[in-house]
């Protein structure tokens, strides 16, 4: 059984930083989508940043040049920087995953905010920017 475990979510003033991490177990982390999401209470779910199989990462535009996604294989664990923080990035922030399907595009299926087709996901760490 596959578990993500988000954590490092907080509350910040407007310009500051933050760490969120996510534990991958029950899975081989190397066949893999892994992606970011976010949101806010009444909206839909946003796809934020990925990582394919390949190594390929990509950002949502409203994130990028101020957060990174990374990925510790060895501890399989998923990292997303969130830096330059805005009070508009406040939302409940979502690891999720996907494994062994080389025929779905991992950047359209998170950035276009397929949620439906992420098989895994975490419960969510909530970060909270005040201006």
């Amino acid at each position: 059984q596959v578990q993500l475990v988000e954590s490092g979510g907080g509350s910040v003033r407007a310009g500051g930083s933050l760490r969120l991490s996510c534990a991958v177990s029950g899975d081989n982390y190397s066949r893999h989508c892994v992606g970011w999401f976010r949101q806010v209470p009444g909206r839909e779910r946003e796809g934020v940043a990925s990582i394919d199989g390949y190594g390929g990462i990509y950002y949502a535009n409203s994130v990028k040049d101020r957060f990174t996604i990374s990925q510790d294989n060895a501890k399989h664990t998923l990292y997303l920087q969130l830096n330059s923080l805005k009070p508009e990035d406040t939302a409940r922030y979502y690891c999720a995953a996907y494994f062994d399907n080389p025929g779905r595009d991992c950047r359209v299926t998170v950035l276009g905010n397929f949620v439906e087709f992420m098989d895994y996901w975490g419960n969510g760490t909530l970060v909270t920017i005040s201006s």
